[in-house]
């Protein structure tokens, strides 16, 4: 079993910065890959970036290349998700989760967190 709990989202100006933080509970959490999703309203949960269980191999979703950053602190049990030059399109709520491949589709993952509002302003 894996607990995660997000922090970190808020309201920020478009071209701002935030760090979204997944702190992770259990002894395993150092052998599952790790994503985060997001959902607008009214929109389904979309992929945002994946990190194996090394850090050694990010995927990240082409709206987000090269503005967000994933990487994972195992003897911390987090997770960050650095996220630079923010648009408003960004605006959603930030799901981390926890699977055992680097994948895109929120079905292959086994637990979630309750999600952080990030809102990007105009």
């Amino acid at each position: 079993q894996v607990q995660l709990v997000e922090s970190g989202g808020g309201l920020v100006q478009a071209g701002g910065s935030l760090r979204l933080s997944c702190a992770a509970s259990g002894r395993t959490f150092s052998s599952y890959s790790m994503g985060w999703f997001r959902q607008a309203p009214g929109k389904e949960r979309e992929f945002v970036a994946a990190i194996n269980w090394r850090g050694t191999i990010t995927s990240y979703a082409d709206s987000v290349e090269g503005r967000f950053t994933f990487s994972r602190d195992n003897a911390r049990n987090t997770v960050y998700l650095q996220m630079n030059s923010l648009k408003p399109e960004d605006t959603a709520v930030y799901y981390c989760a926890a699977g055992q491949y680097v994948r895109t589709r929120p079905v292959d993952y086994d637990y979630w967190g309750q999600g952080t509002q990030v809102t990007v302003s105009s």
